[in-house]
């Protein structure tokens, strides 16, 4: 099995039960075993700023699916939880991104990995860094960690 590490973020309703959804959504699937997950942290919004405050935790999993199956999984999942994408950066009931699959890079239009952007978010970083410290390696700039506002509101979710 493939080690692969997933961000999961929400802001649109009952936040905590998204996430639970959604990894009780990822558990349900017999190619993939959850083996940690983060703390929630809380964080405004970057991009889009005018809308709600996002939950996230980062998630470590093993997985038989590849890459891009992983990544297909993953959008499916989105949309049976009731995702609505109306715009980039917009307000989101869940969003599930793939930001590491074991050492592999992949630089498709479909699929990137490592995620392009996880290296700029506080949001993302500070929960992979709790559930993998060897992580931490990826900070290029450590004042990020501290200038986006990542608050830990909860030690875990309860799926």
């Amino acid at each position: 099995m493939a080690k692969a590490f997933l961000s999961i973020g929400t802001n649109i309703g009952e936040r905590l039960e998204n996430l639970n959804d959604a990894l009780s959504g990822l558990a349900a699937s017999d190619q993939i075993k959850i083996t940690n997950v983060s703390s929630v942290y809380e964080t405004d919004a970057v991009g889009y700023e005018d809308q709600a405050a996002f939950l996230n935790i980062a998630v470590e999993i093993e997985t038989d699916f590849s890459p891009v199956d992983l990544l297909d999984f993953c959008l499916a999942l989105e949309l049976e939880l009731g995702r609505v994408r109306l715009f980039k950066w917009g307000p989101r009931l869940i969003d599930i991104d793939v930001l590491l699959y074991d050492d592999v890079k992949i630089d498709t239009e479909k699929l990137k990995i490592p995620h392009p952007y996880m290296k700029e978010r506080a949001f993302v970083l500070i929960p992979l860094i709790e559930i993998s410290p060897e992580k931490s390696n990826l900070v290029e700039d450590p004042a990020i960690l501290e200038e986006q506002g990542v608050r830990k509101i909860k030690n875990q979710v309860n799926w």
